[in-house]
C-alpha cells in the first residue's frame, strides 16, 4: 500500500511538472490567469511542486506554490505544512514583510504546534537578517531583540532557542556599538558632554555588551577634558575592578597618572552608585 501512494504521487507531481511547464513562461502566472486549474491536483502535488521551485531557488514560485495548497486545501493536514513553507520561502528570497505576516499567521493559527516555534523564529529572523550596519536606523534592531526574546521566552526548550540567544548576544552588541560610533564622533570633535551622554548608555543599558570596557575609558577621557577629575577616576576605578587586565584600564590608567591621579572612587554621582553596586557584586 505504500509503495503504491509512493508511485501514484511520484507520477502525481511529474504531471503537475509536465504541465505547469509545458506552455512555457512563468506557471505560476499563468495559474494566476486562469489559464492553468491547479484544482484539478491533489494537495501533496501541489506542495511537491512548491518544494521543487525552492530547491531551485525560485522562492517567489516556491511561495506561491504554498499557499495555493492552503487556500484550495484549507482543512488539510499539508496545509499547515505548507503555511510554515511558504514563510520560509518568503524568507529565503528576502521577501523579510511577507515572511514575517505569513510566520505570524502560523502562530494565531496553531499556537501549540511544534512547528510554532520555528515560526517564532522565523518572526524574528525577520528582522535580524536586515541589520548590515551600524549608521542605520535602529528600529530593526529593537524590533529584532524584542522578537528573539520572545523566541527564548516562549520557547526556552525548542531548537531555536540558543540561536536566538546568540544573535539576541550580536543584536544587543549591535545597539551598543551604534552608541559608542556616535560617541567617539563627538568625542573627536571636543563635544565632550554629548560623547558622556553616549558612553553613559553603554554603561548604564548595556553592560554586558563587548563596548562596556572602551565606553569606560572614554568617559576617562572625557572627563578629563572637562576637568571633572572625580568621574575620570570613578570611571576608571570601575574599569579597574572589572576589566583590569584590558588595554582599555591600561591607558586610563596612564592618563590619571600624568596627572597625579588614580582610579579612586570619588564624589556622589551616578559613577559613584554604580561602582558601589560593582563592589557589591550586583553589576556585571
Amino acid at each position: 500500500m505504500a509503495g503504491g501512494n509512493f508511485r501514484t504521487n511520484l507520477i502525481g507531481a511529474l504531471l503537475v511538472g509536465a504541465v505547469l511547464s509545458g506552455c512555457g513562461g512563468s506557471a505560476a502566472e499563468k495559474v494566476r490567469k486562469g489559464q492553468i486549474s491547479l484544482e484539478t491536483f491533489t494537495a501533496e502535488q501541489i506542495f511537491q511542486r512548491g518544494e521543487y521551485e525552492l530547491e531551485k531557488g525560485d522562492e517567489e514560485q516556491a511561495a506561491f506554490y504554498f499557499s495555493e495548497v492552503e487556500r484550495l486545501y484549507p482543512y488539510a493536514e499539508l496545509s499547515k505544512r505548507a503555511l510554515i513553507m511558504q514563510a520560509f520561502a518568503y524568507h529565503q528570497g528576502g521577501d523579510y514583510e511577507n515572511s514575517r505576516a505569513t510566520a505570524q499567521r502560523f502562530i494565531d493559527f496553531y499556537p501549540s504546534d511544534d512547528d510554532a516555534a520555528y515560526a517564532q523564529y522565523l518572526l524574528a529572523l525577520s528582522y535580524y537578517d536586515q541589520i548590515d550596519e551600524i549608521g542605520r536606523d535602529q528600529k530593526l534592531t529593537f524590533e529584532a531583540l524584542q522578537e528573539l526574546r520572545k523566541t527564548i521566552e516562549t520557547y526556552p526548550e525548542s531548537e531555536y532557542a540558543r540561536s536566538a540567544r546568540l544573535k539576541f548576544d550580536l543584536a544587543f552588541d549591535h545597539l551598543a556599538a551604534k552608541e559608542m560610533e556616535v560617541g567617539r564622533y563627538y568625542l573627536k570633535r571636543d563635544h565632550f558632554t554629548a560623547g558622556i551622554n553616549r558612553f553613559r548608555v553603554v554603561i548604564e543599558d548595556f553592560q554586558t555588551s563587548t563596548h562596556t570596557p572602551e565606553a569606560l575609558h572614554r568617559l576617562v577621557e572625557s572627563y578629563l577634558s572637562l576637568g571633572l577629575t572625580d568621574e575620570a577616576q570613578t570611571a576608571a576605578a570601575i574599569l579597574g575592578h572589572n576589566f583590569q587586565s584590558t588595554d582599555w584600564y591600561e591607558d586610563s590608567y596612564k592618563l590619571l597618572t600624568k596627572r597625579g591621579l588614580k582610579p579612586k572612587a570619588l564624589g556622589n554621582n551616578w559613577l559613584t552608585k554604580i561602582y558601589r553596586q560593582t563592589v557589591k557584586g550586583e553589576w556585571l
